[in-house]
């Protein structure tokens, strides 16, 4: 059950039903902890298969997770069946993720047609391993 204080029953299960829409979704396994208005926080498992040279996940992955989860955080605050597209994204890593991942993404600025949001990547030991600005067009 997915974790709220600020969204009713009906637009969760409308927020669900358009995450689990998305096939990278499953294909990574996301588990979302949380929906709040502007907010998503989601738990993403290491699976060695997704390692970079370095056996740590692999940035890529951890950039696809936070342009993700920060769409979710978005939608919580347009609409789950808004539709947008990333325009611009940033990342800096932090330090290698050995463990299992967990984003936490907050909405920055809403506007007419460019929607900003942030995210920050933790590994279990809940240490910052990444964070990420995402603009935003709205379609």
């Amino acid at each position: 059950m997915v974790k709220s204080s600020t969204l009713d029953d009906d637009m969760i299960q409308s927020m669900m039903t358009r995450i689990n829409s998305v096939p990278i979704t499953s294909t990574l396994e996301m588990e979302i902890l949380r929906l709040d208005k502007g907010e998503c926080e989601a738990l993403v498992p290491r699976k060695e298969m997704w390692d970079g040279i370095y056996e740590t996940f692999h940035g890529g992955l951890l950039a696809t997770i936070a342009d993700s989860i920060t769409c979710w955080s978005i939608l919580t605050e347009i609409g789950s069946e808004s539709n947008v597209a990333t325009t611009d994204f940033n990342i800096r890593f932090l330090r290698p993720c050995k463990t299992d991942v967990r984003c936490l993404a907050k909405v920055i600025k809403i506007g007419r047609t460019m929607v900003l949001a942030e995210a920050q990547l933790f590994d279990t030991d809940n240490k910052l391993v990444a964070v990420s600005q995402v603009n935003y067009i709205r379609l």
